[in-house]
């Protein structure tokens, strides 16, 4: 066994060994206003499910050069935001997206996608989508490194509306189809993956 302490390693190598050992991670695809009305579009892959009473989500966004991205700074100033599971047909979109634009350009230009308007919230969401939430800020919790630096924006954020293309739901047992949604995640690097070979296991009671 090899035993390393993370203290004793870059920031780099601790990425390296932590986005290469947990995987592989759902990826949040988020849609996000700016105050001046820019659509702000963004994968992350530092998202997963926190409770589900309420129905709570968390996006974990990091800053470049202690700078907060956009996404973090509309969902903080505008309690906004809608996240959508990336299937493997929105995987190539989803990767468009992921370039640096400045603030006031929307990287929804870079794609084909089409936006379709909310039903209790502001922000829009992509129409291409299989699954997607709208949601609101619950908490924001910034996380800083060992200098004091803030790195990180956690965003908690509560599920106010479901959206399910019919083909992925079945609404009255409310059972995804997860082998129909074929979800995509992150793995280290440039790498993804899909849907694994599935196996079931009782649980003891």
């Amino acid at each position: 066994m090899i035993t390393i302490d993370p203290a004793s390693i870059t920031n780099i190598d601790n990425y390296k060994l932590i986005t290469g050992s947990v995987i592989p991670r759902p990826i949040a695809f988020v849609t996000s206003q700016s105050s001046t009305g820019v659509l702000n579009l963004a994968p992350f892959s530092y998202f997963n499910i926190v409770a589900s009473d309420p129905p709570i989500l968390s996006i974990s966004v990091a800053r470049k050069g202690g700078e907060m991205k956009d996404t973090a700074r509309n969902v903080i100033e505008n309690k906004e935001l809608v996240v959508h599971i990336v299937h493997e047909e929105l995987t190539e979109q989803m990767n468009h997206t992921a370039a640096s634009l400045p603030s006031e350009q929307s990287e929804l230009e870079l794609t084909t996608l089409h936006t379709v308007p909310s039903d209790k919230i502001k922000v829009p969401g992509l129409a291409e989508a299989l699954i997607r939430f709208e949601c609101v800020l619950e908490q924001h919790v910034p996380i800083s490194n060992d200098s004091g630096e803030i790195v990180q924006d956690l965003l908690l954020v509560r599920i106010i509306c479901y959206h399910f293309d019919e083909k992925v739901v079945d609404a009255e047992r409310f059972y995804i189809w997860a082998d129909v949604l074929k979800p995509v995640a992150r793995l280290a690097g440039n790498n993804y993956a899909g849907l694994a070979e599935q196996f079931t296991i009782e649980r003891p009671s």
